[in-house]
């Protein structure tokens, strides 16, 4: 059939056509993006779980979370289970805030500012168990090793520096 002897509803029925595919594909890009969202929205659901779930448990043991590192260590066996449990959950609940909350610093600050009475414990634990910190993703290892660094917290003594 010669272009000049197509009907106008052949013509436009061609562009209903393209049309209908632009909106597809519209939807299909937006359905990826509310996806991406959710997965984000959940991320941070998730990670502000883990955090309250550390604070509560911070609330329900002071002893743990403002530690007597070295009372802790001649305490009970149980104690230093305890102690070690509750320091992975708090570096579980780092690792999941900071992750998801990349662009919100407080995240970060609040971690820093509890993770520092824990760097004798986690000095002492990396020089005899190296493998500790390895089960934490590479941004925490390298979080608490450079926070460790900053206040100046060395094997073998692994004490906190005058900083």
């Amino acid at each position: 059939m010669s272009q000049a002897s197509m009907f106008w509803w052949q013509k436009y029925g061609t562009l209903a056509q393209m049309a209908q595919a632009a909106v597809a594909l519209l939807g299909f890009v937006a359905i990826l993006f509310q996806i991406n969202e959710i997965r984000a929205n959940n991320r941070a659901a998730s990670a502000r779980q883990a955090f309250l779930g550390y604070t509560d448990l911070a609330f329900k043991n002071p002893k743990f979370s403002a530690p007597d590192y070295d009372a802790i260590k001649i305490g009970s066996r149980d104690d230093r289970v305890q102690y070690e449990s509750f320091v992975s959950y708090f570096l579980y609940a780092c690792e999941e805030a900071i992750a998801a909350f990349a662009g919100r610093p407080e995240w970060q600050a609040s971690c820093n500012y509890d993770l520092r009475p824990h760097l004798p414990f986690l000095c002492e634990k990396n020089t005899a168990e190296p493998a500790y910190l390895a089960t934490y993703s590479a941004d925490t290892q390298q979080w608490v090793k450079a926070s460790m660094k900053t206040a100046s917290v060395t094997p073998p003594d692994c004490q906190l520096g005058k900083t």
